[in-house]
Formats: C-alpha cells, sequence, structure tokens
C-alpha cells in the first residue's frame, strides 16, 4: 500500500501523486477511472482489485498555478549549484544574503545567493560594495515549470509506466536513460 499513484486531471494534466489506498477511493466513489495498473493485486475479504499507478478524475478541477516555494534546495537549482560570486561549482555551497539581514534584508527571492565558503566568508556581513564584488547574474524567482508538483514530491524517480503522461517531464528522461542502459 505504500506505492504511489499519478493523478491526472480530466484534460490529462498532471495534478498530484497520492497513495494507492486515496487512489482506490476515488474510482470507487466514481470520481477517477483507472488508466494504468501495477501487477500486484489487493484484496479485501470478498475481492480482489488490480492495484492503481495512474488515475484520470472524471471532473475537471481548477487550481491555481503553484509557486515555487523559498528554500535552500530550490535556491540551488536556480543558481545550477554555481557560486555566484566565483562562479565555482561546488558541492560545499551556502546561501548569502545580498543585503545583509543585519542591515535590514529581507530572506526573499531577490536578496539571496548561493556562494562558495570562501565568497560567503570574505563578504560576511558586508553590502557587495563595502566588500568589493559583483554578481554573476541577478536573482530572480523562477516560474514553476508545468511538472513542478510532480518533480518536487518524488524523490527517487517515477514508475515507468507514468512517462508517456509526462512528456518533457526532467524525471522522465532518467527513466529512458536508465531503461535504454540496461537493454
Amino acid at each position: 500500500m505504500s506505492a504511489t499513484v499519478l493523478v491526472l486531471n480530466q484534460n490529462y494534466e498532471p495534478l498530484n501523486i497520492c497513495n494507492i489506498r486515496r487512489a482506490i477511493v476515488l474510482v470507487f466513489d466514481g470520481k477517477a477511472e483507472v488508466l494504468e495498473e501495477y501487477d500486484l493485486a489487493l484484496r479485501s475479504a470478498t475481492r480482489e482489485f488490480a492495484s492503481p499507478s495512474v488515475i484520470r478524475l472524471v471532473n475537471m478541477i481548477k487550481r491555481p498555478r503553484p509557486k515555487v516555494k523559498l528554500t535552500r534546495r530550490e535556491i540551488f537549482i536556480r543558481d545550477d549549484h554555481v557560486c555566484q560570486y566565483c562562479g565555482r561549482r561546488t558541492g560545499d555551497l551556502t546561501l548569502d544574503h545580498i543585503h545583509p539581514r543585519s542591515k535590514g534584508g529581507q530572506h526573499t527571492w531577490l536578496n539571496l545567493v548561493t556562494a562558495c565558503r570562501a565568497c560567503n566568508h570574505r563578504k560576511g556581513g558586508k553590502s557587495l560594495a563595502e566588500a568589493r564584488m559583483r554578481l554573476r547574474r541577478e536573482p530572480f524567482e523562477p516560474k514553476p515549470g508545468a511538472y513542478y508538483t510532480i518533480e518536487r514530491r518524488v524523490e527517487s524517480g517515477i514508475n515507468p509506466d507514468w512517462a508517456k503522461f509526462l512528456p518533457g517531464c526532467k524525471l522522465t528522461e532518467r527513466i529512458t536513460l536508465t531503461t535504454s542502459s540496461s537493454i
């Protein structure tokens, strides 16, 4: 029961990922239909059910576009894991407030960048002018892609059955590479 199920809107747009239990409830309530199934079966006292892998909602759900959450991980992704001061790509990155918080700087997309430890230490609590440093690229608030919610909810990759419902998803590319290299 720990497997995940891809939930599609009526127009086949990916909406969410839920657990099998929630998917079965949606199907039995007549709110969704099963498009793909896992090979395993779920048994109750009197019946046996195919375990859904992908479901599609019967009615269209209108939802606002999600906003990218301001997290350390998202800032590293936005800045491509590169120090915004020296341009070095390293696994040992920190976050830096361009306008220091001690001087009234806010914790926002436009005031946060990735920095290597050396650059962050060199800048310290100074402004860019005081530290005589420049940014390689101005920070911005990223816009979420069509698969933002799905990509952030899946940790280890997606089920290969989902690939045809997620064209252009970064996680789908990993599946394609994995299956073609194992052949």
